[in-house]
Formats: structure tokens, sequence, C-alpha cells
């Protein structure tokens, strides 16, 4: 069975993310995307836009000067969702964290619309950013 194309799609934008190819994600990312970040640290909040979601990617490599990397467990994904399920490795002042996700697409003709993020451990997260 062939994978769904918004899976395609996403897999492609996460090889991009851990490439550090803006291009490749500004072409698989809507005008008008929606980013959604929980939780309670500097990074929370909704960003509205590919700019405003492109400002949080600089936001978010200056709050990791160690580094954030992402390991793909695996994405399912039908015509309009996508849930991607993540590893993530990242350094914060001399200290790190290894953390478990859930990422949440809503994809339209082709392009990822919105996206939100849950993480498994919201609270440790956050004390790993707010420290």
């Amino acid at each position: 069975m062939a994978e769904h194309p918004n899976a395609a799609l996403l897999r492609k934008g996460y090889d991009a993310f851990s490439k550090g190819d803006m291009e490749t994600i500004r072409g698989i990312f809507a005008e008008d995307i929606r980013w959604h970040i929980t939780g309670d640290s500097s990074l929370s909040g909704d960003y509205k836009g590919i700019d405003e979601v492109f400002g949080f990617f600089g936001k978010l490599a200056t709050e990791m000067d160690g580094g954030l990397s992402l390991k793909l467990h695996d994405i399912l994904a039908n015509d309009e969702h996508a849930v991607a399920l993540i590893d993530s490795t990242s350094t914060r002042k001399g200290q790190s964290r290894n953390s478990r996700a859930v990422h949440i697409w809503h994809v339209q003709g082709g392009k990822a619309v919105e996206f939100w993020d849950s993480p498994l451990d919201q609270a440790g997260d956050d004390a790993f950013l707010n420290s």
C-alpha cells in the first residue's frame, strides 16, 4: 500500500527541517499557516502566517543554543489531517532533554495549513525552557 500523500508531504518537511532546508519547508506551508505551541514558556503561543512561523523557528534556534533534533517515529494521515509521532533531543544552557510529542497537522490542497504541538510531558518541557 502506498503512503498517503499528506504523510509523504510531511515526511519531506521533517527531513527538510533536519537539514535546515527552509526553502523546502516554505513550499510545504500555506502562506497563512497557523502554528500553536502549548505550554508556559517564551516559545508558547499562536503564530499566524509563514513569516511569524519562521520567526518562531528563529526564536527556537536561539533558545536551543545547543541544537534541536527531531526523530520522526511515524506519520498517520488521511485527506485532511496528519499526526506525527516525534522524539526530540534539545540542548539549552548546557542541559539536554529528550522529549516525546504528537504533532497534529491540518492539510489542504497539498499544503500544511495548521499545526498543533502536543508534548507528552508539557510540565517537563516548560521547566526545561524556563530554567
